[in-house]
């Protein structure tokens, strides 16, 4: 395999704010903690040392979730370590898409393995455990509910509502048999889809199928996962919960940390409310809002006095579901956590979060941005080299791409910029001498100027497409590459499912990741074979 980085301010699907985190801006600084490299862990380990970590109810837990899973013994050892103090865990998280849903989902996870293998080189006398947090109990279906698969969208369509993770598996099947023909009929196929059916039709409900298939493709390494929507976990984070529903902390921190970055030139990624809870029932996760001091389940009958709210989370913390300003609070609660690892999205969430985190009293992880990859298998590379062009050229747009192809191509000179000038200087100075005659004629002198460069530029364009009909089936090929590497006009890695390298790779395609996806390592990830 040939890597190739990219450097992030050269692709152009990247955010503003996603390329000055990645590359270190440093009107950023003040909204992190800690510099992302390999020697600032020793400071991370160190703070989170001060923050108490409930070890116990974390292994249980964790034991417990991995007693209805197969092969778990590397896990469960990994599990155990959990224990001492002197383990950390390196996260990363995502809610459960449907059979994983895009590249990037599998991206984050070997980027974490990674990670933590690096750690334990750097550092022997600790241990690091890469944890991945299946987000079950999100509630946007239509985020999570298909895949692209070879060009194809394959949909999961039900009428269940509430936390995705929840849902019933049965109607799966349908969807499974519609990947199966996708697929075909090869060995590596059958294994693909007999995978499938072992896990999302053997487990009755998503969130768990989810888990179980994941296990299944990364059950080789050490990757341990986490469902945090436990009644023993929730039992933990009751007093910051608590503390939301009674005081709404949480909301003029973000909306601070918000208008610091808007003023800096960077758009709001989060958009609080005064109350940062759902609460959770069979087919239904809505907000809590406060309305004339009584707490209302919104689109529900729900009404509770504080007193019996307060009462129904003692009972029943299982119920209540922080949402996207309270998650990260709730992970680094219970985990002894270093680093998250995410997409440029997700880092731009935690960047209005430290003022939080330290109102609360958790340590701020260090912030990672996951591997972005663009893979590029022989054939692909077959056509490139046919082409005349690099990696480096794909992240071109695909109209400077084929003028330049066309111009590099072409056996004459098509660029008339010397010409032009020639032309333009004559009329510059047969303006100042008209000028000098009869001003009132420079006025008409100018305006023919005008219209002769324009007959230029359209007779340089009929030109250029006279060279580029000679070369019309290249530069077919040159716009189908791009079409195919770049859906819809996007990142590869957030459209495509990993079913289809895996076809081709089996393991091996996993393997690989795993090995190569450094997120210390900044750049844009071509992998090429």
């Amino acid at each position: 395999m040939q890597i190739t980085r990219i450097p992030f301010d050269q692709v152009a699907e990247l955010s503003k704010k996603d390329v000055a985190y990645a590359t270190g801006d440093p009107r950023l600084q003040a909204f992190y903690q800690y510099p992302v490299n390999l020697e600032s862990f020793q400071a991370v380990m160190e703070d989170k040392q001060k923050q108490a970590v409930d070890r116990e109810t974390l292994v249980e837990v964790l034991g417990k979730q991995y007693d209805k899973l197969a092969d778990t013994k590397l896990q469960l050892q990994q599990i155990e370590k959990l224990k001492s103090k002197d383990c950390y865990t390196i996260t990363t998280a995502h809610q459960p898409s449907l059979f994983t849903g895009p590249l990037y989902y599998i991206y984050k996870i070997a980027s974490t393995i990674n990670l933590a293998r690096q750690l334990a080189q750097a550092y022997p006398n600790q241990q690091f455990v890469p944890i991945f947090v299946t987000g079950g109990e999100d509630h946007d279906f239509e985020e999570i509910n298909h895949l692209h698969l070879f060009n194809k969208t394959i949909t999961w369509e039900h009428e269940e509502k509430g936390a995705v993770g929840a849902m019933q598996t049965a109607s799966l099947a349908a969807v499974i048999e519609a990947v199966q023909e996708i697929l075909g009929t090869s060995d590596r196929a059958a294994d693909l889809v007999d995978m499938l059916r072992k896990t999302y039709l053997a487990h009755d409900r998503f969130g768990a199928a989810t888990i179980a298939f994941t296990h299944e493709l990364f059950k080789s390494t050490e990757l341990v996962i986490l469902d945090m929507n436990t009644p023993a976990l929730k039992r933990l984070f009751v007093p910051i919960m608590k503390e939301e529903l009674l005081q709404q902390v949480s909301q003029p921190f973000i909306e601070e940390a918000a208008a610091q970055l808007q003023e800096l030139g960077f758009k709001a990624q989060a958009f609080p409310r005064e109350i940062n809870l759902f609460y959770l029932q069979d087919q239904s996760r809505e907000r809590i809002v406060l309305e004339e001091e009584l707490y209302k389940v919104l689109n529900t009958d729900l009404v509770f006095t504080e007193t019996a709210l307060l009462e129904e989370m003692e009972q029943h913390p299982e119920r209540f579901s922080p949402n996207v300003i309270m998650r990260p609070l709730y992970q680094e609660l219970i985990l002894p956590n270093l680093a998250y690892i995410g997409g440029g999205g997700e880092i731009a969430y935690w960047l209005e979060r430290k003022a939080q985190f330290a109102h609360f009293g958790l340590n701020f992880p260090m912030l990672i941005r996951r591997n972005s990859v663009l893979w590029l298998d022989k054939g692909t590379t077959k056509r490139m080299d046919k082409l005349g062009i690099t990696s480096k050229d794909l992240f071109r747009e695909t109209a400077d791409l084929v003028k330049a192809f066309v111009h590099e191509q072409a056996e004459e000179d098509l660029n008339i910029k010397k010409e032009k000038a020639i032309i333009d200087a004559a009329y510059e100075s047969i303006a100042q001498i008209a000028k000098k005659v009869d001003p009132t004629l420079e006025k008409a002198i100018l305006a023919e100027q005008t219209r002769q460069l324009k007959t230029l530029d359209q007779l340089e364009g009929r030109i250029v497409r006279a060279e580029k009909k000679k070369h019309e089936t290249a530069l077919n090929q040159l716009e189908s590459l791009k079409e195919k590497l770049f859906p819809k006009f996007g990142l590869q890695e957030r459209h495509d499912n990993f079913m289809g390298f895996y076809l081709k790779y089996g393991q091996d395609f996993l393997d690989t990741l795993v090995q190569e996806l450094s997120p210390l390592e900044k750049g844009f990830m071509v992998i090429q074979e």
